[in-house]
């Protein structure tokens, strides 16, 4: 998170340091050729700057820059005023000045991939502060060259002309909309998705998603991927065959949403999910990102989903522990299938002569009642894990950067890792290589056995049948294994680590709770054949893909049922 905070600083201060330089050399003085260097860089700071912060404004350098370079052309051109100079300035600084309102409004257009359509007028909006920087460039270069103004010019009028076309079309389409809806709507009713997958969420959580879409597609029907965040496209596009749609607004939603439409999934809880729940024509169903005992696994929200999917009898008594009321028939008991390509162990750990220990913090969170994170005593417990000869995988939560004290942290672990690889020769695995060379079911794979915080990834290690053991960072001691029943088949650390020794013998020598552990298996993750596991999810997803014979009743407290997909509505 440091190093990536000081890249945008420095990219940011190049990019405005360039800028003024360039101005001041060009705008002041005779040394054409060294401001043209400089404007240059200035142009190419910004673009960079842009790629790493998508939303960065540069239109005051950009402006900047266009001012020295077209008052050192007219300065090596003559005393006279030029036609082509003049008109090309015009229309220089009038896309700098239109860049950036126009790619406003090109990102509240609905996006497409892997769909056979093409937004015109999306190209531009996205593409304008590149096209601005070539024509500065242009412009540079020919001053610097002595060159004359016409070719600028009529670059600039063709760029102009583009551009003003795309603004056509997005202002026809805005207060003239086609009654057969946009090219995207139109795509999307050709290739007729039964269901769609819905995401919203903060950046740096596409694993939600990308977890579900190899399962979703072994659905067999067509569907498509709906996302609010336009960040997420790249990731998700590559990670499907499916169409991707991304839909900033309600209307662009009512876009996506076409008749074919029976089902919505969901991953998370996220605030937007009620913009999609809207539409009661489809049947509602929530899949969740992983199965824990954190808080957040019992969320009162999911009460307004059709059908909660869940791996195993816990999900659901988790509910009832919480004190959420849920009819039991909304809950159907899939099992978690991406458990299924987990290797089930059953030789005991002791019988090993090297062991490998997988170490997974989480998070945070939001609230310190949910602080589960044992990235503060987590130099102390790898420590101790080296001590006793084991390899050690470390793989943290996506999150943990948006902590500082937290990245902090992960980085000494890292450092004791890589120090004790150097001494040793033993192959630790942190960082990129375990956070995304490596699934989180190859990190089991290679594994022995298992430190976690309490999080989602327990309830995956279980299905292998390997010893795991559970932080108590939030110190409840006895009653631990009360408010987290899955630690009741582990071997919980105290906060302050006290019985570290004593629990690591247990994870990593005689293992007593190995039948415990086969039990809580059946009970969190459902009693599913092991080379048939993911079938019954895929079949409960399917059943809700026939045809209804009822309408379906309008939930309490959700929006007015949406008029059928193609006709428009004052959303958005």
């Amino acid at each position: 998170m440091r190093g990536t905070l000081v890249r945008k600083l420095a990219v940011r201060a190049l990019a405005a340091g360039l800028a003024v330089a360039a101005f001041g050399v060009l705008a002041l003085t005779q040394a054409t050729t060294v401001g043209a260097v400089l404007a240059l860089g200035a142009i190419g700071a910004a673009l960079v700057e842009r790629r790493i912060r998508p939303q960065a404004e540069n239109v005051a350098e950009t402006v900047l820059v266009a001012a020295g370079v077209i008052t050192a052309y007219a300065r090596q051109l003559g005393d006279d005023f030029d036609p082509a100079l003049g008109l090309a300035a015009v229309v220089i600084l009038g896309l700098v000045l239109a860049e950036r309102p126009l790619r406003e409004a090109g990102s509240l257009e609905i996006q497409a991939a892997n769909l056979a359509v093409r937004s015109q007028s999306r190209l531009v909006t996205t593409h304008l502060a590149t096209a601005v920087a070539g024509l500065l460039a242009l412009a540079a270069l020919s001053a610097a060259l002595t060159l004359p103004a016409w070719p600028v010019m009529l670059v600039g009028l063709l760029v102009g002309a583009v551009t003003a076309a795309a603004v056509l079309a997005l202002a026809k389409r805005r207060f003239t909309p086609s009654a057969a809806g946009s090219p995207v709507s139109r795509a999307l009713h050709r290739h007729a998705p039964e269901f769609l997958l819905y995401f919203s969420a903060p950046p740096g959580s596409e694993y939600q998603i990308t977890m579900w879409l190899p399962y979703l597609e072994r659905i067999g029907r067509p569907f498509l991927v709906l996302l609010r965040e336009p960040e997420f496209l790249p990731t998700v596009t590559a990670a499907t065959r499916a169409p991707v749609v991304v839909c900033p607004t309600l209307k662009a939603i009512d876009e996506a949403i076409v008749p074919s439409l029976k089902v919505a999934f969901y991953v998370n809880h996220g605030a937007k999910n009620s913009h999609c729940i809207r539409f009661n024509q489809l049947t509602h169903i929530q899949l969740h990102h992983g199965d824990s005992d954190k808080a957040p696994s019992a969320n009162p929200v999911s009460a307004i989903f059709d059908k909660i999917f869940v791996a195993g009898q816990a999900a659901i008594d988790r509910y009832a522990r919480a004190g959420v009321t849920i009819p039991r028939e909304k809950f159907a008991i899939v099992g978690r299938p991406q458990v299924e390509s987990i290797e089930v162990r059953r030789t005991p750990i002791a019988d090993l002569a090297a062991k490998t220990v997988l170490y997974t913090p989480t998070w945070t969170g939001h609230y310190a009642d949910a602080n589960y994170c044992s990235l503060p005593v987590g130099e102390t417990l790898v420590t101790r894990l080296l001590a006793r000869g084991a390899t050690v995988i470390l793989r943290a939560h996506p999150y943990t950067s948006q902590n500082p004290e937290s990245a902090r942290q992960l980085s000494r672990i890292e450092e004791l890792l890589a120090a004790d690889r150097a001494r040793t020769g033993r192959q630790h695995v942190w960082g990129s290589t375990a956070a995304r060379e490596l699934t989180l079911v190859d990190c089991v794979n290679r594994s022995d056995a298992l430190v976690s915080d309490v999080s989602g990834v327990i309830s995956d290690y279980l299905y292998s049948g390997k010893p795991y053991a559970v932080t108590d960072m939030l110190g409840l001691g006895e009653r631990f294994t009360e408010d987290f029943p899955l630690a009741r088949a582990g071997y919980a650390l105290h906060r302050d680590l006290a019985n570290v020794d004593g629990a690591l013998d247990l994870l990593l020598g005689a293992d007593p709770l190995a039948e415990t552990r086969w039990q809580t298996r059946t009970r969190y993750l459902g009693d599913f054949p092991a080379e048939a596991y993911a079938e019954a999810f895929l079949s409960e997803a399917r059943s809700h893909l026939r045809p209804k014979s009822t309408p379906p009743v309008q939930r309490d407290g959700a929006a007015p049922a949406v008029v059928p997909a193609g006709t428009r509505t004052a959303a958005g």
